[in-house]
């Protein structure tokens, strides 16, 4: 799977472009502030039908412009998707695939697989639980239909239960046992599917880790619920056992006004040696951990679908020694790579032959191709 085709209008700030990728390694050269990253944010956007960046579709306009368009070709299985899309700034987003129009972005998930690694990666091990989460729920959401659907009945739920908490007053016991073993069901399905995939990705993470490093370090990952689980996979356990923890804590729910108990506080915990990386790691083994994390989902993609995604690095380089940026490509050398760097160095360059090098200015390709 690869991109071979980006067009942009009003996008962030490129007014009107085109570019043509390379379906192995592509490498865009620029100065800060010229729009390397804005080209990841606009591939990412084309896949999952939002940004990386957490913005306002709206703030993807180009200055006072009404509409901005994206419109991204990829080649799966030897057959070429067409994804585009058109925001108002007045009206809903207009989505398309292969000139279909679609309504929901859940019907994009599954089309297109995109692993993104961004500088901002490093709070999956220095942030907060919910930054986590958010990693295991995107992911699992593209690779597991079920997993997708599963969370966002969880969440409605949840949502209704909280809102019977918060009215206390008038409290609806019976009201509250129903949305409570609905909670129950969709929460065990979701910590069985979380398990299952940071099993997959501890071994993977592992492996990608030795290779960037070159050394025996070992990187463990292990899910923390609240529940008192072990990261097993039995649905009657883990449900009897959440069962048991929700009704434990239904008075001080009740005084609370809200859920107290569910994967929607879970986290997991990444380990270097057997010493948690977060409390005793240095910034380098972080920031190396975090890569490997994100690199894991490469080959777990691969495996559940049988398609290698595209992998996106932003300013990956600046941040690895030459040995280890020459490890990275070695690692992904069948996997469509873009990244975005302010540098290409002239050993790097002598060890990759099938590339292409861009130079980004202000939004545009400066004279062609860059060498």
């Amino acid at each position: 799977m690869f991109v071979s085709k980006l067009e942009l209008k009003n996008f962030r700030n490129y007014n009107d472009f085109n570019i043509e990728f390379n379906s192995n390694l592509n490498i865009i050269i620029g100065d800060n502030a010229q729009g390397k990253t804005n080209l990841l944010e606009a591939i990412y956007f084309g896949c999952f039908g939002k940004s990386f960046r957490n913005s306002n579709d709206k703030d993807l306009i180009l200055n006072d412009n009404i509409f901005n368009y994206v419109k991204l070709n990829v080649v799966k299985k030897h057959i070429d998707i067409k994804i585009e899309y058109r925001i108002h700034q007045k009206l809903n987003k207009e989505i398309k695939i292969n000139n279909n129009s679609i309504r929901k972005l859940s019907e994009i998930l599954g089309n297109i697989y995109v692993v993104l690694f961004s500088p901002e990666d490093i709070f999956l091990i220095k942030g907060s639980p919910n930054i986590r989460r958010q990693f295991i729920n995107r992911e699992l959401s593209n690779i597991n239909k079920k997993y997708c659907y599963n969370l966002i009945e969880y969440r409605k739920i949840l949502k209704q239960r909280n809102n019977i908490l918060k009215n206390s007053h008038n409290l609806n016991e019976e009201m509250l046992d129903i949305f409570t073993e609905q909670l129950v069901d969709k929460g065990t399905k979701i910590i069985i599917d979380r398990i299952y995939f940071l099993k997959k990705i501890n071994k993977i993470s592992n492996s990608i880790h030795k290779d960037l490093t070159n050394d025996n370090e070992n990187l463990k990952i292990d899910y923390l619920s609240n529940i008192s689980i072990k990261n097993e996979e039995n649905y009657d356990k883990i449900k009897m056992e959440f069962l048991e923890k929700i009704n434990k804590y239904k008075e001080r729910e009740i005084r609370m006004g809200y859920t107290l108990v569910g994967p929607h506080k879970d986290d997991f915990i990444i380990f270097l040696n057997d010493k948690e990386i977060k409390k005793y790691g240095s910034q380098g083994q972080q920031r190396t951990a975090a890569l490997s994390l994100k690199l894991s989902e490469i080959e777990l993609i691969s495996t559940e679908t049988g398609e290698y995604p595209i992998l996106l690095l932003d300013d990956v380089f600046s941040e690895l020694d030459i040995n280890r940026q020459i490890n990275l490509i070695k690692i992904f050398s069948n996997t469509q790579t873009i990244i975005t760097s302010t540098i290409f160095d002239k050993i790097l360059k002598n060890k990759v032959t099938d590339y292409k090098l861009i130079k980004i200015e202000n939004g545009k390709i400066a004279g062609g191709k860059y060498e």
